[in-house]
């Protein structure tokens, strides 16, 4: 428990940073997971998995705290949210299992990628237009499980590909964003057991690991990161956000080059 400082950084950074620019945690805490595990000798073939798994569960928790607000405002489609949870779940479940047999390799280079996407979505401010109305039951499963798989796989909370679907399909931004929301527990909590039911199988991980979650970096994070989120959503009304996004979005940009690298 050395590192508990470290641990104890990453979550103030994350959850000011969530409360600030409403996103979730991973895209800033995997890669700060790789480093510090790095630096502690973890096995290289599963860094990115114990890193994916670490992230993914601290949004079980961040995201209950996030859906009450969103529905207190009123802002969750539940609807929508309930006919698209039976495909999340499945996606999340069954891309996680498949995760645990990719190379860490490969998992780093498709999340560098999604880093450079977020990236230049948030500095650009990219909008989507809307253009048709939501799919039935069985196209709104259907999507679920792409963003299930897709956001499991990149320790995402779903934001980035859920709340562009909604709002192309017509929903109102503040509704889209507060069904987002809704969207992350259920990709969360099927993602982490995924997760540890594949990691169970594997030899040699650190000992406070259950699966590929490592447990004391999950509860100094989560302890760490859920006080500071309502001061980041405070500063938000406070602060001209226009800035810090392009900030941000520089810093995932930057973060993601350094990732790149550490790759060749």
């Amino acid at each position: 428990m050395e590192w508990w400082w470290v641990y104890l950084a990453i979550g103030m950074t994350v959850g000011f940073l969530a409360g600030l620019f409403g996103i979730g945690g991973g895209m800033v805490m995997v890669p700060m997971l790789v480093f510090v595990f790095t630096a502690k000798g973890f096995p290289a073939e599963h860094m990115m998995h114990l890193s994916l798994a670490t992230s993914m569960a601290t949004i079980v928790f961040t995201s209950l705290s996030s859906v009450r607000a969103h529905h207190r405002h009123g802002a969750v489609d539940w609807t929508v949210a309930r006919a698209m949870a039976p495909g999340i779940v499945v996606g999340a479940l069954a891309a996680t299992l498949i995760a645990g047999f990719i190379p860490t390799r490969p998992l780093a280079i498709a999340f560098t990628g999604f880093m450079f996407y977020a990236g230049t979505q948030m500095f650009f401010e990219v909008k989507p237009k809307a253009s048709r109305q939501l799919p039935g039951a069985a196209g709104l499963f259907g999507v679920g499980a792409g963003i299930g798989a897709l956001s499991s796989v990149l320790a995402a909370g779903g934001a980035f590909l859920s709340i562009p679907f909604l709002a192309r399909c017509n929903v109102p931004i503040k509704r889209a964003i507060g069904t987002a929301a809704a969207n992350g527990f259920p990709i969360a909590a099927a993602g982490t057991a995924g997760y540890v039911l594949n990691g169970l199988r594997v030899d040699g991980l650190p000992a406070g690991s259950l699966g590929f979650v490592y447990l004391p970096a999950l509860a100094i994070i989560v302890l760490a990161s859920m006080p500071l989120a309502p001061l980041g959503a405070r500063l938000a009304h406070r602060l001209p956000v226009r800035r810090l996004r392009i900030f941000f979005a520089l810093m995932l940009l930057a973060i993601a080059l350094r990732m790149l690298a550490n790759l060749w």
